[in-house]
């Protein structure tokens, strides 16, 4: 066995595709073979370029950009789920009356929760009536974009005077390129969370490592204020002990479809047979799999990148019947209008493509375009191009959701164009 194995380590790779053809060969080695993959994965790690990318995820955005305003609340469970009609009021004794879960009613879903609430089992997409059964007492509060949009701009504001150009990957979370500049990863962190927790008083978590995917999984792993530095080497100890499901990519039907074929760990994924993976996903996933499993990621951190697309969308309380409810319709229609409008303006481009997006009461979703001849972010036409789409659907079902995007963006700095028109004015009816 060790004249076999010293050969086999001699050119591994060639030969392990022989045992995986000889199935005797395959079983009687069985150990080895497992043992040559291991090698194999930890070669491929420590082979990986040398860079120093972090992501920064703010902690419980929403709800702890609440406290800051009702500052009471800390240390409660609390949710952000509500309606305007689920704001805080004040009392004649000049206390605030806040709202609990047990007081909602309707269909909605949980933005977000404190880490109080999320103890008692309450998590994002959560139904409220269902949370509502968890923690009823829970405290409910309405979602508030326009101040969450606000303390983003403070937070990422504030990492840009210490690390430089950041890439924007949501509201509540950025990557960085550190690779370049002179301080440890530890000074560095601990001064990036100190500038956050100044411009906005809230907590982050940061992962550093060498590439977006590991910065990404790594980000999550001691929140809340959470930080973890990790090096090439420490994947195998600190990654791959780890559910494929914390792999940013790996949904939960692929994770059902790799717990088939008994992968549930990111070690198993690693040492997992490429073949086998592209007999259940195809060629291109399982190599994403293969290399997202050893740590493998080349993207670059993308600090500026022209958006495709700006859109707005609203899920209704109850299903909306098209003429029943035409006028409550007819005003979620063109506020999402205005606000897409908005938005263009706000970002700087404007929009030749006007699209809807309807999902009807039995969850069939449709989309309909129109295409101006001249870009524009005037939300009285593109309220009158979503017309125009909505002329081309069937409307007899109720609708559940409402949506507008508007693409085939330019900026406002690259055109002198002044005026915008129509195609041509069509009437709007549900």
């Amino acid at each position: 066995m060790s004249v076999l194995v010293i050969v086999i380590y001699s050119d591994y790779k060639r030969l392990l595709g022989k045992i995986a053809i000889n199935k005797n060969a395959n079983c009687k080695y069985e150990g080895v073979v497992k043992q040559l993959r291991y090698e194999l994965s930890l070669k491929k790690i420590m082979n990986m370029p040398l860079r120093r990318i972090a992501h920064l995820d703010m902690d419980a955005f929403y709800a702890s950009v609440e406290l800051t305003r009702y500052p009471e609340l800390r240390g409660q469970p609390v949710v952000i789920a509500g309606r305007d009609e689920h704001k805080p009021v004040m009392k004649s004794d000049g206390c605030k009356h806040f709202f609990r879960l047990r007081d909602y009613s309707g269909r909605g879903v949980i933005t977000t929760a404190t880490y109080e609430a999320r103890a008692l089992g309450i998590s994002s997409a959560m139904s409220v009536m269902k949370a509502a059964q968890l923690a009823p007492d829970a405290f409910l509060l309405p979602v508030d974009f326009d101040i969450y949009r606000h303390y983003s701009r403070l937070f990422k504001a504030a990492v840009t005077t210490i690390a430089g150009p950041i890439e924007d990957s949501g509201i509540d979370e950025i990557y960085l390129d550190l690779s370049n500049l002179e301080e440890d990863s530890l000074t560095l962190a601990h001064r990036i969370k100190g500038a956050v927790k100044n411009a906005t008083g809230l907590t982050c978590s940061i992962g550093i490592t060498p590439n977006k995917l590991l910065s990404k999984i790594c980000s999550d792993l001691e929140k809340p204020n959470g930080l973890t530095i990790l090096q090439q080497s420490d994947i195998p100890a600190r990654i791959w002990p780890l559910s494929v499901s914390k792999i940013s990519g790996i949904g939960p039907k692929a994770a059902k479809k790799l717990a088939f074929l008994g992968i549930t760990t990111i070690a198993e994924l690693a040492q997992a047979d490429i073949g086998l993976l592209q007999n259940h996903f195809g060629r291109s996933y399982s190599v994403w799999l293969h290399e997202a499993s050893h740590g493998i990621d080349r993207r670059p951190v993308i600090t500026h990148a022209e958006p495709k697309s700006i859109s707005r969308e609203t899920t209704f309380e109850r299903d909306l019947h098209p003429r029943n409810d035409r006028l409550a319709l007819s005003k979620v229609f063109t506020i999402l209008c205005t606000q897409v409008a908005e938005d263009l303006k706000h970002k700087g481009y404007i929009g030749r493509t006007i699209s809807i997006k309807l999902r009807f009461e039995d969850f069939h979703t449709i989309t309909r375009d129109f295409t101006l001849t001249t870009h524009t972010a005037d939300p009285i036409i593109i309220h009158r191009a979503g017309r125009e789409c909505l002329r081309r659907v069937t409307l007899k079902k109720k609708l559940r959701l409402l949506g507008i995007k508007a693409s085939a963006l330019i900026s406002t700095h690259s055109t002198n164009q002044t005026s915008t028109c129509l195609q041509q004015e069509l009437p709007f009816t549900f």
